[in-house]
């Protein structure tokens, strides 16, 4: 199923097949609806999942930021596969709307794009999308990858799996950053075809350092309120920052302050698996690391740990380099994907 937003729009005349193309005209009703807000619930990865209240002029102009940055026009094609519970699968069906252009629907899975033949504009997914869906990625022009971070294996694969290609215009790969409180995304960071190292924010987008050096983000367009967030960066300019990770997650080992993120992301370099370090009470050190890795152990995976050891303690120190190391079948999730690290630690 595809909507036109370029054409005018009967609802009652929509034929939907599926319980997810049932959502999406629900929540077009929704749009068109005599209220100028539309309801949206948090994924709950950093808090309590909740319900709040959207004004849908801040809604069209996040979209249209997004639009502009990637320079789509009326007649483009997009592709939802994102939960329409959610901001991420809402804001591609108001990008659609903004920018006039003709929607396609595909139930979200994990492989959203098994089925896909044709070329599409512009499309939105999460790491764990991508991952299953490196086979058809080329089919998609503008991909930008939300509600979780890339990791450095993923962005290889990528690379791998689109090498340059002088007769076709390579597909435009970004990593998003944002929440729901800022309409989906502020700002984006190429990772394909060039590899980024810095998100840039969008115009109209002012971001700035708290006591903490953590991200604080003026976005009037988007929201009335300075969003003062839990997250460490380090800024470039007065529109780019890098990521290090988040406050609330930084480990205290014998009072060295260890960002997991950072070491985790380095790690991931050499292996496949899905990796997390947490700190656990110790009386010695106040918190202990550990390292746990989703999956089954094996020797070809104790060789490529003692390679990335190496490499951690000459990039940070020996003491970034996990007291245990555990091996967990599946690691505890959240709805959009991301590891839920407060169960997790509570499993240890």
């Amino acid at each position: 199923m595809f909507i036109d937003f370029a054409q005018n729009i009967n609802l009652e005349s929509l034929s939907p097949q599926t319980d997810f193309e049932e959502k999406v005209i629900s929540f077009l009703k929704e749009w068109y609806s005599d209220s100028h807000y539309v309801s949206v619930q948090t994924s709950g990865s950093t808090g309590t999942p909740k319900v709040f209240e959207i004004e849908k002029s801040r809604m069209l102009s996040s979209a249209k930021m997004t639009c502009d940055f990637l320079n789509l026009k009326p007649g483009n094609t997009a592709l939802v596969c994102l939960p329409v519970e959610y901001i991420s699968g809402k804001m591609m069906i108001v990008r659609a709307l903004e920018r006039k252009l003709k929607l396609l629907i595909a139930t979200p899975s994990s492989k959203p794009l098994e089925y896909l033949e044709e070329k599409v504009d512009f499309c939105a997914m999460s790491p764990l999308q991508v991952e299953n869906s490196l086979d058809k990625i080329h089919f998609i022009k503008n991909l930008i990858i939300g509600g979780a971070q890339v990791s450095e294996s993923l962005k290889t694969k990528i690379h791998k799996q689109l090498p340059p290609d002088i007769h076709h215009p390579a597909p435009r790969i970004y990593e998003t950053y944002g929440m729901s409180e800022t309409l989906s995304h502020i700002a984006l960071k190429q990772i394909y075809p060039s590899s980024e190292e810095y998100f840039s924010v969008f115009e109209g987008i002012e971001i700035c350092l708290d006591e903490r050096a953590c991200l604080k983000i003026a976005a009037p367009k988007l929201n009335p309120e300075i969003l003062k967030t839990n997250d460490l960066v380090e800024l470039k300019e007065s529109y780019q920052f890098k990521f290090l990770g988040r406050i609330d997650n930084v480990i205290n080992s014998g009072g060295l302050k260890i960002r997991p993120e950072e070491v985790e992301n380095l790690l991931k370099r050499y292996l496949h698996n899905e990796v997390a370090f947490l700190g656990i009470k110790d009386e010695k050190l106040g918190q202990k690391l550990i390292l746990v890795i989703e999956g089954n152990e094996n020797s070809n995976l104790i060789g490529l740990l003692e390679l990335a050891f190496t490499v951690i303690q000459n990039t940070f120190s020996k003491n970034h380099l996990p007291k245990e190391i555990h091996f967990i079948t599946k690691f505890p999730r959240i709805p959009n994907g991301k590891i839920n690290r407060k169960e997790l630690l509570h499993l240890f």
